[in-house]
């Protein structure tokens, strides 16, 4: 699996004309993949790389799929869009699937996971005005947060530093820090709903401790405040069952989905109870590309897969074969620590994670950083005991190699 990271002079040539005509806000690996398989990617020259970003959790069943290619190649041979001035059969088949597998009783379905939480921040602040009758209000969100990049979104995105440059942010947020139960007492009479994630993905894969999330529940609900769960990282299996929230015994009121739920394919979700989904009436709220064919295509093909018992059992199964590999290379580096759920999981470094994302690719091996000291490890849902072997092997002489060089002070 090993490789090296030369690079032959037209590749380089072709990076350079690439940053000449695309815009520079992102930090990209150097690394071009042009093919992918199961777990694998392949790069231009053809060197095979083991996949463990899943595409920033998008490929749950990893790199093309059989079963949603398949899918795909048909609903391409038939339609491919119409708009939502029509009725959709394929929406409502897959938003039937979706209520039936959650607390929710209605579905709207948009491109991405900033638009699912655009949406409801949007449903939150209407159902407030009509229901409680309190026009604007204020959402909580959590410190470290990230719910994503269009404004709405962004404002309720507890990392200041992503709103550098895009002040001033829209009112009416305001954010408690992650896991504090005393800082719950600011959620009152004034609040019109919560927002968090249940394992802070772009946070630093921090889950939510069991005992915070029923106080945070229970102080919502005796403010009538809604609860809206962001699972756009956490939802389809990832966790180990299909949505995070079912490991926390509650309900939330809204929910939003996207990554897994389109095996790489661009999709979103909102999902609410009928008494606040209500306030959504014709001309409230739309989307020109939201619910497509081909989007429902893939996300009928993923739900076969991961919806089932017998998937998530293996989910949980390798999630644990993982995180307890894991624990054990980090009992012989103390400094290093583990967490997160299912296969959602993270090693954090005091001196920061990039260094051993880098030289865990040049093993041949693709880890993501979340925040600074933070390495995201995000394998596809269909991951096997060899894979994980594979992986906790490579990560492994890396990890000797930092006891390495911090035995020689200087020498890195």
């Amino acid at each position: 699996m090993h490789c090296t990271m030369s690079m032959p002079h037209s590749a380089e040539s072709a990076r350079e004309r690439g940053r000449a005509v695309l815009f520079d806000n992102y930090a990209r690996f150097p690394l071009r993949p042009v093919r992918g398989e199961g777990t694998y990617v392949y790069d231009e020259a053809g060197r095979k790389y083991l996949d463990f970003t899943s595409g920033i959790g998008v490929l749950s069943l990893g790199h093309v799929p059989d079963a949603v290619a398949a899918r795909l190649k048909r609903q391409l041979a038939t339609l491919w869009h119409t708009s939502n001035v029509f009725e959709s059969p394929l929406q409502e088949a897959v938003a039937a699937r979706l209520v039936r597998a959650s607390f929710a009783d209605r579905v709207l379905f948009v491109n991405s996971g900033t638009e699912a939480n655009e949406a409801a921040i949007k449903l939150v602040r209407r159902y407030a005005r009509d229901v409680r009758g309190i026009e604007g209000g204020t959402i909580v969100a959590f410190e470290r947060s990230f719910h994503g990049r269009t404004m709405g979104a962004l404002s309720a995105t507890g990392q200041p530093a992503l709103h550098d440059g895009f002040g001033p942010m829209l009112p009416g947020f305001r954010f408690l820090p992650y896991n504090d139960t005393a800082s719950l007492q600011a959620i009152d009479a004034g609040t019109i709903a919560v927002i968090l994630e249940l394992v802070q993905g772009e946070g630093g894969v921090t889950p939510a401790d069991e005992s915070w999330v029923q106080a945070l529940v229970a102080r919502a609900r005796a403010h009538q405040a809604l609860i809206v769960v962001d699972e756009v990282q956490t939802g389809m299996g990832r966790t180990g069952t299909l949505f995070a929230y079912q490991q926390y015994g509650f309900e939330p009121d809204v929910m939003t989905l996207a990554k897994g739920l389109g095996s790489g394919f661009p999709i979103g979700a909102l999902l609410a109870k009928e008494a606040v989904a209500r306030v959504f009436t014709p001309g409230t709220h739309g989307s020109t590309f939201g619910g497509g064919a081909l989007a429902m295509a893939a996300a009928e093909a993923v739900l076969t897969i991961i919806d089932d018992p017998a998937f998530l059992a293996h989910v949980r199964q390798k999630g644990e074969a993982l995180l307890g590999g894991l624990r054990s290379l980090a009992s012989g580096h103390p400094d290093v620590g583990v967490r997160g759920r299912g296969l959602l999981l993270g090693l954090s470094f005091p001196e920061g994670a990039r260094r051993y994302v880098d030289l865990l690719r040049e093993e041949g091996v693709l880890v993501l950083t979340a925040g600074t000291n933070v390495m995201r490890i995000l394998p596809p849902l269909t991951v096997s005991d060899e894979e994980i072997a594979a992986f906790l092997d490579a990560l492994d002489r890396v990890l000797q190699k930092r006891a390495a060089e911090k035995a020689r002070p200087g020498e890195r």
